[in-house]
């Protein structure tokens, strides 16, 4: 009963705290839509979008049209071209669009700032730690790849050097939570100030007292934001309780801690962040020094202690995360196991480093110590996001959570042992049945995707649909030589495509246009492709992702209609778009056109993500004669189609590349009606998965995964 009225007493001052905020926060939200200006004071550290533009969180305190400006006060996120000055503290004044955010979003509105600058400059104590961070990360930038971009992050939590390749990888090898400053990087603090205390022979308030004095010192240099602060208490709090050697008052004071943190701040209870953060700090309170004392009966104290401490973690967060992200690392233990040592090393090594700005010669004495163990964590990223099933898809919700809760469960007790009662035995076996079932589930499904992926596949096809989600990877193959059209959002999902489909390289890759559905899978194909046609660029970034596959080998070519070549015993030619064509910008309806035929390849027609109006001028324009046996439907299914082209060219089978349940309603009822007006057999990747596709004897054969 107590703790129902601490919980229900809890719930009622967070529902206090958000009533109190609303008002402010729907006046700010009352912009969505509009061009404001507005001022504000920096709240948080500024990190590269993918986008390109600096975001960072500010508390506003004025908002309205441009020049007219009257007083609010309300969290915004704000994103302005990259540029020095936009430092935590910092008074600014932005104009730009706005856009109203979901209402379980920190921030009430986003404003994509097209005009910025800094009303008044960061002061005091922030202006101090800026200009120390500012200085190590020129510092670091002086070092070789990839350990200099990485170094900041682990040090002083700077992102803004990482590329966006290491970033993917850090997030596929589970090492994510080291590149920015998360529980570990304060743990690691607390840690080294406690045991360093403790060699110098203080006593436990004395350890106690530097700790906490280190860690506010690491909050204040790597600026004091919400998730920073959240981080620090969260970790603060466990490292405490596990050096102290008192677990339980840990797992209260965490919770006290939590329930802080969410009064203040109520909308961090829909932060998958915070999630993490507290299951972690509790799992490693709660649940490693148990793990140890079980791995004692096979490993070495000191190696037992050090993989309970990641794998209680992941046991822990694993649950969570299966109920947003659809990815489940496999390979993060291990690679968490990899990084250990040199994390602590990198950290505290690059924070003294930072310190030591007003000593040049000592400050890179240091940098350069702790670029070694950056530079072994960024190789460990590589080497494991690398590593063929390190990810396992899982459809993200409450039954994926429930089963990685489950097979999480059974793992800890398995691990931990107990005692010979009877009730103990029973729960051991159970959790042994589901741990062998799991790892059998695993070893079949290793087997199916690795070695034996294309035994699964049927021999003879010539088109493939990849179920990529919402995006398009179409395979074209004729005796031996593949052709791509296309890559998808992700890489993953092209990368388990085409290794069940038995490909290694790529011939020819089609690059339609350069919109992520269409690109975005572009990585798996790094080092792995021969020739590339692409359309009409539009951004800096589409250069350089041709220009990632220029330096993979390929030969990079821009589409010119009426270009044509081989594929096998196949011929392809591309009809649009028309040299010169000036009535369409860069993108869907100069989306590359595609006809590919012969060679045991039936006669197929792939019209990227054209509209209706661009389909009737290729109709008009590419002089397209007789009918196909396959079309790849335009732009998913939508709506905006013209009968008259499908009409035209009437197929047997109609590809429709689409996401399950995705947000647009594709394919849409016009273009199924369209499509069932010419008697065509509609194949849909999201009821289908993946649809193979072959001509034999003059009939074309279908195979579906679903």
């Amino acid at each position: 009963m107590a703790l129902v009225l601490v919980v229900l007493a809890v719930m009622a001052a967070v529902s206090l705290t958000v009533i109190t905020m609303l008002p402010a926060r729907d006046s700010a939200a009352s912009w969505d839509g509009r061009v404001v200006e507005a001022t504000g004071e920096v709240t948080s550290s500024a990190s590269v979008g993918r986008d390109g533009r600096l975001w960072m969180e500010v508390q506003l305190t004025g908002i309205g049209s441009p020049g007219s400006v009257r007083a609010a006060s309300a969290p915004v996120r704000v994103g302005i071209d990259p540029v020095d000055g936009f430092d935590l503290g910092a008074t600014i004044r932005v104009q730009g669009e706005a856009a109203a955010t979901d209402p379980g979003e920190r921030s009430a509105l986003v404003v994509f700032a097209s005009t910025a600058s800094v009303e008044v400059p960061a002061s005091g104590v922030f202006a101090v730690a800026a200009g120390l961070r500012s200085v190590f990360i020129d510092r670091s930038a002086r070092l070789p790849e990839p350990g200099a971009g990485l170094l900041p992050g682990l040090a002083v939590g700077d992102t803004r050097a990482v590329s966006a390749e290491l970033t993917e990888q850090m997030k596929a090898s589970g090492l994510s939570h080291l590149t920015a400053v998360s529980g570990a990087n304060c743990a690691i603090v607390v840690g080294a100030a406690f045991a360093l205390t403790a060699l110098c022979g203080g006593g436990r308030r004395t350890r106690v007292s530097v700790a906490a004095v280190a860690l506010s010192g690491f909050i204040v240099l790597v600026t004091p934001e919400p998730s920073v602060i959240r981080a620090g208490v969260m970790a603060g709090v466990a490292m405490m309780a596990l050096m102290l050697g008192r677990p339980s008052a840990g797992a209260g004071m965490l919770a006290l801690s939590a329930t802080g943190i969410l009064l203040v701040d109520p909308w961090l209870a829909a932060s998958p962040g915070f999630a993490l953060s507290v299951a972690a700090s509790g799992a490693l309170i709660l649940l490693a020094p148990h793990l140890a004392r079980g791995m004692r009966r096979w490993l070495p104290a000191p190696l037992a202690l050090g993989i309970a401490v990641p794998l209680a973690a992941q046991l822990a967060c694993g649950p969570i995360i299966a109920l947003f992200a659809e990815q489940q690392s496999l390979i993060g233990l291990p690679a968490n196991l990899l990084a250990a040592p040199a994390a602590p090393i990198a950290t505290v090594i690059g924070m003294l480093a930072c310190l030591a700005a007003p000593l040049p010669p000592v400050a890179d004495l240091l940098a350069a110590s702790a670029w070694l163990p950056a530079s072994w964590i960024a190789a460990t990223a590589e080497v494991s996001a690398a590593v063929p099933l390190g990810q396992i898809a899982m459809p993200s919700g409450i039954l994926s959570a429930t089963v990685v809760g489950a097979v999480s469960a059974a793992v800890a007790i398995v691990l931990i042992g107990g005692g010979p009662r009877p009730g103990g035995r029973r729960l051991r076996a159970l959790a042994g049945v589901v741990v062998a079932v799991s790892v059998a589930a695993f070893g079949a499904r290793l087997l199916l995707d690795g070695p034996l992926a294309s035994s699964t596949t049927p021999d003879g096809w010539s088109i493939a649909a990849c179920d990529v989600g919402q995006g398009d990877a179409l395979v074209v193959r004729s005796e031996g030589e593949v052709a791509l059209i296309d890559t998808g959002p992700e890489p993953e999902p092209l990368a388990e495509c085409l290794r069940s489909l038995g490909i290694d390289r790529i011939d020819l890759l089609v690059l339609t246009h350069f919109d992520l559905d269409h690109v975005g899978g572009v990585e798996a194909l790094q080092g792995r492709v021969d020739e590339v046609v692409h359309g009409p660029t539009g951004e800096s970034a589409d250069e350089g992702l041709l220009g990632r596959l220029a330096d993979g080998g390929a030969t990079v070519s821009p589409v010119v209609a009426g270009m044509r070549g081989e594929l096998g015993a196949a011929a392809w030619k591309l009809l649009w778009p028309g040299r010169g064509v000036m009535a369409f910008p860069p993108g869907n309806d100069l989306s590359v056109v595609l006809e590919v035929g012969g060679g045991g390849v039936p006669r197929s027609l792939f019209l990227g993500d054209l509209s209706a109006e661009a389909q009737r001028m290729v109709l008009r324009s590419a002089h397209i004669r007789g009918t196909f046996d396959v079309v790849k439907v335009a732009h998913h299914g939508s709506a905006d189609q013209d009968a008259g082209l499908y009409e035209a060219i009437r197929p047997a089978a109609a590809l429709i590349s689409v996401g399950e349940d995705n947000e647009y309603g594709h394919p849409r009822d016009e273009i199924l009606a369209i499509l069932q007006g010419i008697g065509a057999h509609v194949l849909r990747t999201d009821l289908r998965g993946r649809i193979l596709l072959s001509e034999r004897d003059g009939e074309l054969q279908v195979w579906t995964e679903r």
